[in-house]
């Protein structure tokens, strides 16, 4: 039995095939039973055998010889995390058909810039928690972080040259460049108790929607399917983008900090009108507005509870969770389009788990 291109030397139940092992035909079907909406577990299974190879070339390119680049990437590696993005990518190049390797570097240029994002983040937000541990700044100093954030982002664009495809390199860039703009407009979003749901969406299109679209949308490149198929992975990578965005935003008002993985209340603490905030000052009572727009504009967590029972009161959780619905249907709408697999059962299969987290 002879491994084929991105196998290991050892026969492993291939992730692709039903029937056979990795072996001449790397990228065909998954083994045993269909994934079953919801079935995360099951997802993470199909995805394993490229995300571990994925992991090893994050591990070996976040390599340097500096020392507090490695302490801090080793810090980041060892919080987790579920790797959405980059799993998102490696199931949509299967969904496409892609039998090559290139998947595994984008897939590690599309984590690279993603955790670059979080580093700098979590310096704009001043947050001390992430994902149930301490952030990088919170151990080493906003600048170290900020710093290692510039490593990765310059590491993911080293990464890219070596795909030498320049529609490649164009959609990252773009995507990058939009990121960017997305944490700008944020930031001037923070304290305005008068931003409405069409500023929020932007923000969150060009924070996170976009790279969600990226990943899909290349794992489409990728497989060299026909255009209307390419659009309508990325339309599922935005729309997936959004309804896993809001749902977040629902849960620092549902959640608990273990699940969560970071303080509650943080988005209200730092000022950001959130969609559930957004809702509630639509319908609260005189009072209750008063009370949430002196939240937003200040900060803070002196009156978490009382906000919490005021977004309650009116409706903002269940009508937020129906927007996030929304976007997880119009997520597996897009997906019709492409030929019936394992893999497109997968991505089905996160559109219910990006919602379904929440309530």
């Amino acid at each position: 039995m002879r491994p084929g291109p991105g196998c290991n030397e050892t026969p492993l139940p291939c992730p692709y095939n039903r029937t056979l092992r990795c072996c001449d035909h790397p990228m065909t079907t998954m083994p045993a039973a269909d994934i079953r909406p919801t079935d995360f577990a099951a997802v993470r299974a199909l995805a394993a055998a490229d995300m571990q190879r994925v992991d090893g070339l994050i591990r070996h390119r976040l390599s340097s010889d500096v020392v507090l680049i490695n302490q801090i990437a080793d810090h980041i590696i060892a919080s987790g995390g579920k790797r959405l993005r980059p799993m998102l990518h490696v199931l949509a190049a299967g969904a496409a058909g892609y039998r090559g390797d290139q998947h595994i570097k984008l897939a590690a240029v599309i984590e690279f810039i993603h955790t670059s994002t979080l580093l700098h983040d979590d310096v704009v937000d001043e947050s001390d928690l992430r994902r149930g541990r301490k952030t990088a700044n919170a151990l080493w100093g906003n600048a170290a972080s900020v710093l290692v954030g510039d490593f990765l982002y310059s590491r993911s664009f080293q990464l890219m040259v070596e795909l030498d495809d320049m529609r490649i390199m164009r959609i990252l860039a773009d995507t990058t460049n939009t990121i960017a703009e997305g944490e700008v407009l944020q930031l001037l979003n923070i304290g305005n108790a008068d931003v409405d749901e069409a500023a929020y969406l932007a923000v969150i299109e060009r924070k996170t929607a976009v790279l969600f679209a990226a990943a899909t949308e290349l794992g489409g490149i990728l497989g060299g399917l026909p255009d209307n198929q390419i659009i309508a992975l990325r339309r599922y990578g935005m729309e997936l983008g959004y309804a896993f965005q809001i749902a977040d935003d629902l849960l620092d008002y549902v959640s608990d900090a273990d699940t969560l993985g970071k303080n509650i209340g943080d988005d209200l603490a730092e000022g950001k009108p959130t969609l559930p905030l957004i809702y509630a000052l639509q319908n609260a009572s005189a009072e209750q507005v008063q009370s949430l727009r002196h939240a937003i504009e200040h900060g803070g967590l002196d009156s978490l509870d009382r906000i919490i029972a005021a977004i309650r009161d009116s409706g903002a959780l269940e009508r937020t969770h129906a927007r996030a619905v929304s976007h997880a249907d119009a997520a597996r709408a897009a997906l019709a389009a492409l030929p019936a697999s394992t893999h497109r059962d997968a991505l089905m299969a996160l559109a219910d788990y990006s919602v379904q987290r929440t309530f």
